[in-house]
């Protein structure tokens, strides 16, 4: 299907979506196994192919510790969640949370800050969104190199909380509560904010990254002018080489504005590699032993690898859509307008100026607004993000979805991967989207299914 034809079957937007099996629009793969988020763009140059391969090696291999004969890729630590790319996106897909007390939790990070109490707080919050944790920084690293300890021990814990439909059917949702034990460095503040997150999907990203801005603001309604209980608002967040704020579109809360930002803070944050982006080690002014460590390179990640990493991130594809002709599917698609899910899962948008021109003007259906909503107490964090507060969250896109567990093994959703199915994860919906879950609520089994096979089409 070529641009033109996208642009045309767009013109009756619901015949479009129902029967759109392309949501990455020419993008889009053909294929549904446990590769299907590790392609590259279908429409790519045959020429490009190298870089993506280099990139992938990058996001693939494990770094190691300097000084190394592998001086691309050393650097790691001294303090770190991971030691490569993958291990918390596996397969290019999301991660997960630890599934025992003897589970790492290699795949899930802790955000930590603490609340701005002071103007130079506030000062700061303009470029970093957050004041660090005095001791432990802004997120905590559960592994280091042999000569330091590892931060802390993460560990997650669940109570059980229960919802009944209409019908009279009951789901156990689990709510977790998250316990940093084994602190090597001291006591953390009083006040700390913890937020678990496990690792996101890796698709699609270089097209969210070409809507234009004022398309994504234009979903954007704070005020809730319309009265229909929906806001969304822009997160505005520091971008490092433009030395300005601009629109967040990257991260659970959107709190960074492009993927070339988003992966050096990921180097930085995750793996402790430094770039010309984050030029620091990850390491507080109360950790000498964690600054006093040897170094990788000056930065320890180079441009031109960074730039591969950026590139193969920008161009990893989303796959076809399954049995979008089903009934169930179209009456699950039903369903879903119906509780107005797309008030926030905004269905499409077409794609306009990237610096790879095969993204550029493509009709995509990511199923996000990109905006911060909020969710409710039941998935508050409590902890702000630039301008998201401690309820707030960036609508997560729903493509590919359906292949979450083909793709890693394991099915876990929302941010912090409490939600062990789709209807879990509805079910924990509320602030704006209460009257969505309470839409749902009153679906019985037939309608139930249907959602979640129009989901699972994804």
């Amino acid at each position: 299907m070529t641009v033109a034809d996208n642009k045309a079957a767009a013109d009756n937007k619901n015949t479009f979506i129902s029967n759109n099996r392309l949501p990455g629009g020419e993008t889009t793969v053909f294929l549904d196994n446990h590769q299907a988020f590790s392609q590259p763009s279908r429409n790519m140059p045959l020429e490009q192919r190298l870089d993506f391969s280099v990139g992938n090696s990058f996001f693939r291999n494990p770094w190691v510790m300097a000084p190394s004969s592998t001086d691309a890729r050393d650097g790691l630590g001294p303090l770190f969640n991971t030691n490569g790319c993958q291990n918390c996106h596996i397969k290019d897909g999301r991660g997960h949370p630890p599934e025992s007390m003897d589970d790492n939790a290699v795949s899930l990070l802790v955000r930590l800050s603490v609340p701005a109490k002071t103007l130079q707080h506030e000062q700061a919050l303009v470029k970093y969104g957050l004041i660090p944790e005095p001791t432990y920084g802004g997120q905590l690293q559960d592994f280091s190199i042999p000569e330091l300890s590892p931060e802390g021990r993460i560990q997650i814990t669940y109570t059980d909380e229960a919802v009944v439909f209409k019908d009279g059917t009951e789901v156990v949702l689990r709510k977790p509560r998250l316990v940093i034990d084994q602190l090597a460095y001291g006591p953390m503040a009083e006040d700390v904010l913890m937020s678990a997150r496990i690792a996101p999907p890796m698709i699609g990203l270089g097209l969210l990254e070409a809507i234009a801005e004022e398309h994504i603001l234009s979903h954007a309604d704070p005020q809730d002018k319309n009265a229909d209980g929906i806001s969304g608002k822009a997160n505005r967040v520091w971008d490092v080489e433009e030395q300005g704020t601009v629109l967040g579109r990257f991260g659970w809360k959107a709190g960074q504005p492009n993927l070339r930002q988003q992966n050096a803070a990921a180097f930085n944050g995750d793996l402790g590699i430094t770039s010309t982006l984050f030029v620091d080690e990850n390491c507080t002014d109360r950790q000498k032993d964690c600054l006093q460590g040897i170094s990788g390179g000056d930065p320890e990640v180079a441009d031109h690898l960074l730039n591969q990493v950026t590139f193969y991130t920008h161009n990893l594809a989303v796959p076809v859509r399954r049995n979008t002709q089903s009934e169930q599917v179209t009456h699950g698609e039903q369903l879903f307008r119906q509780a107005n899910c797309q008030g926030c899962h905004v269905d499409h948008y077409v794609t306009s100026t990237s610096e790879f021109p095969w993204l550029n003007e493509q009709i995509i259906t990511p199923y996000s607004d990109l905006l911060l909503h909020d969710m409710g107490e039941g998935l508050a964090d409590n902890r702000p993000e630039f301008l998201a507060n401690g309820r707030e969250w960036r609508t997560a896109p729903l493509w590919g979805i359906g292949l979450t567990e083909v793709v890693g093994g394991k099915a876990y959703y929302l941010h912090d991967g409490r939600a062990r199915s789709l209807m879990e994860a509805v079910l924990w919906h509320g602030g704006e989207a209460e009257d969505s879950k309470q839409t749902v609520l009153s679906f019985n089994a037939e309608e139930r299914a249907a959602l979640i096979a129009f989901l699972e089409s994804l």
